[in-house]
């Protein structure tokens, strides 16, 4: 069974500080990416895999999605998403993704937001949202990228001028990283962005879209505190197709 970080006590308190928890979507810095991306909802069937609070199983269904199913390992989480949620369409339900069963060509979109990294057998999660769409359907997942996930001792490295470097140590060697964010011993899984690709494509998926994400100049002009992103990619956006049949 996956770790079930977000329902330490420490952590979910200090999540709950974080501007995407605050301000849902629009205090996620790549949203307006993602939303770029995004097919049409309209009558849609999606699955949200690590859902947290909801936010984008309810902006599916303001998009026009038809039914959505949000689904997370944390109960604290799905108990936030259940309460900010009035939506007979929207179904919450816990789910360790690493044992994920999904009905065959059933939806529409797939999508997941910064779970990905906490999952080990990428692989039979890849065959199984593969299985689950639908001719033409579409799987949309952002994962922390490998240059942040890389380094065994995560954190910045300043020069004698005070320039920023993040340490890329141990890229190649692919496995479980221990990060202390937001409580202790948080494990994650690192591996190279060629193995994500070669992962997606053995399936059969067709790779539409990759963006090793930064935040934009208008962007740090109006939150400062991302200044720093612009040194390396934290996150990376990947959208990838079911070919139609």
């Amino acid at each position: 069974m996956s770790q079930n970080i977000y329902d330490n006590q420490t952590f979910f308190d200090g999540y709950a500080q974080l501007s995407r928890s605050v301000q849902g979507l629009d205090g996620a810095p790549e949203w307006p990416t993602i939303r770029s991306i995004l097919p049409n909802l309209q009558g849609s069937t999606v699955v949200d895999l690590g859902c947290g609070y909801g936010w984008f199983c309810r902006s599916a269904r303001e998009q026009g999605a038809a039914k959505v199913l949000g689904m997370d390992l944390s109960e604290k989480m799905l108990s936030k998403a259940k309460e900010m949620t009035e939506d007979p369409a929207i179904e919450y339900r816990q789910q360790d993704l690493e044992t994920l069963q999904l009905p065959a060509a059933t939806y529409d979109l797939v999508y997941s937001s910064l779970t990905l990294h906490y999952v080990e057998d990428l692989s039979k999660l890849f065959a199984t949202v593969y299985q689950a769409l639908v001719s033409g359907g579409q799987f949309i997942f952002t994962a922390e990228h490998p240059i942040y996930t890389a380094p065994k001792h995560q954190g910045w490295l300043a020069d004698d001028q005070g320039q920023k470097s993040w340490p890329v140590n141990g890229y190649q060697q692919e496995g479980q990283r221990i990060s202390n964010w937001l409580a202790e011993g948080v494990i994650k899984q690192h591996r190279m962005l060629g193995t994500y690709i070669n992962l997606l494509v053995q399936q059969g998926f067709a790779i539409r879209y990759l963006n090793e994400w930064g935040p934009s100049v208008q962007q740090i002009a109006a939150n400062p505190a991302l200044d720093e992103e612009k040194e390396r990619p934290m996150i990376f956006i990947m959208a990838v197709q079911k070919p139609a049949m």
